[in-house]
């Protein structure tokens, strides 16, 4: 799991030429949880019907071009490791950065789940 493969396969895009920005994000395996508890590994699942409606739907927003995500799922992480990449190509800045945040969040609210292990 490596951005620059996820950029690499952007910049294949027949629509390439309309990217003005590549937006990537890049989650780890943090050593403590959200309460504070220190955290072991984590273990991610995914709905991948879901996962395919979500990206179609930020898809077709205004100046996207093309979204892609790789997700870590079905086997324990440790600390450090990648959880999730996600790269967003679209024209503009507003257009890309806004459909990033909300990509990520519905990734993360409708289409993933994790356990945490805690020490």
């Amino acid at each position: 799991m490596e951005i620059h493969r996820l950029i690499d396969r952007i910049k294949e895009h027949p629509d390439y030429h309309k990217v003005g920005m590549i937006l990537c994000h890049n989650g780890v395996v943090r050593g403590t949880s959200r309460d504070g508890r220190k955290v072991t590994g984590l273990k991610v699942v995914v709905d991948h019907e879901k996962l395919a409606h979500v990206i179609e739907t930020y898809k077709n927003r205004a100046g996207i071009i093309e979204i892609l995500v790789e997700i870590a799922e079905n086997k324990v992480l440790n600390i450090g490791d990648d959880v999730m990449v996600l790269a967003v190509a679209g024209d503009v800045r507003d257009n890309v950065i806004s459909t990033l945040h909300d990509t990520l969040n519905e990734i993360k609210t409708t289409v993933t789940e994790k356990e945490e292990f805690f020490a």
